[in-house]
């Protein structure tokens, strides 16, 4: 389990761009890590749609926002294209980044049990620990709420 102040799991993961992208490579900054479950569909366009119109904000803070999800490569670039997205994507195709962060869990929908992201986001400071974590979490208004709490702890 994942606690606050403790060290945030290293990973290296594909980018859209297929570039390799490790959380060490943002060692010295604030990084909000926003775990997704799927590409294109309704919640997860809205996310990052809007950590894509706070991007400056949260770059003025210095601030790295990064999704995951277990889409391929592929569709990172054809999301990315198709809903003007600003913001990188890294691909979690085995899940074990998931895993690590424990967001890979058991879901219920309409009845129906199956393995699924649990939408979540990890705000990670300079030093790579975990600053603040949001589970389960509700995408109206979240980003405001992620940079809300990044403004706080820089300042």
């Amino acid at each position: 389990m994942i606690k606050i102040s403790q060290k945030a799991p290293d990973f290296c993961l594909p980018n859209q761009d297929s570039e390799e992208i490790c959380l060490r490579d943002f060692a010295g900054s604030w990084v909000v890590l926003y775990f997704y479950p799927k590409d294109n569909t309704p919640g997860c366009t809205t996310e990052a749609l809007d950590f894509t119109q706070n991007l400056d904000k949260f770059t003025k803070l210095g601030a790295t926002i990064i999704g995951v999800s277990p889409d391929s490569v592929k569709r990172h670039q054809n999301f990315i294209e198709k809903k003007g997205l600003e913001v990188m994507l890294l691909s979690d195709e085995d899940k074990k980044v998931a895993n690590a962060y424990d967001v890979w869990q058991l879901k219920k929908s309409y009845g129906r049990e199956y393995m699924g992201i649990v939408r979540s986001t990890f705000l990670i400071d300079p030093d790579g620990n975990i600053a603040y974590e949001w589970r389960n979490v509700r995408v109206k208004g979240h980003a405001q709420k992620v940079l809300e709490k990044l403004k706080e702890l820089v300042s």
